[in-house]
């Protein structure tokens, strides 16, 4: 481990910052050296190098919350136009995030076949989960005397999809 001292960025000469540059000594993978990871500390007193390590391992949970938070609970999705709005739909996503933890113990698992029932499930199970259980409620609401029709046609006009099912009986009933 390699650490520079007091440095800046060169538009922000009074912003401080420390380098750190920390190499593997034994690689894991013969064929493929693996690069240095560079590491920037912003601020005056750097903590022991030790402890960096520590500090950076717990990126980890912070990396995969914001993925959660983009993907399962779409952060980033609406197309808000002020910065209150911004900063109040970005309030309440670790909100919604402890709803799904705390709702834990109130869902089924509803897990998918190929993935492996867990006992402490995550807020992304949770979410998954209510999710199926939502569904399964839609489809019971649903009669035989008016049942919800999917049409795979939905999309452009009437003569495109008479066209495209006159090719298609063609295709089927052609000798």
């Amino acid at each position: 481990m390699k650490k520079w001292h007091d440095l800046h960025f060169r538009t922000a000469p009074t912003r401080h910052l420390n380098l750190i540059q920390v190499e593997r000594l034994t690689c894991s993978s013969k064929r493929r050296k693996q690069p240095p990871l560079w590491l920037v500390w912003v601020g005056f007193e750097l903590c022991p190098l030790a402890d960096v390590w520590s500090q950076y391992a717990r990126r980890f949970g912070v990396d995969h919350w914001y993925r959660f938070a983009k993907q399962r609970l779409h952060w980033t999705l609406p197309n808000l136009s002020t910065p209150g709005q911004c900063e109040r739909w970005s309030d309440l996503m670790p909100l919604m995030t402890w709803q799904l933890w705390l709702a834990r113990d109130l869902v089924s698992q509803q897990h998918l076949p190929w993935a492996t029932p867990q006992t402490n499930l995550t807020p992304g199970r949770v979410a998954q989960s209510i999710f199926a259980h939502e569904s399964e409620d839609w489809l019971s609401n649903t009669t035989t005397e008016n049942p919800r029709k999917v049409s795979w046609l939905a999309i452009g006009s009437k003569k495109k999809q008479e066209k495209h099912l006159s090719h298609c009986q063609e295709a089927v009933f052609s000798p």
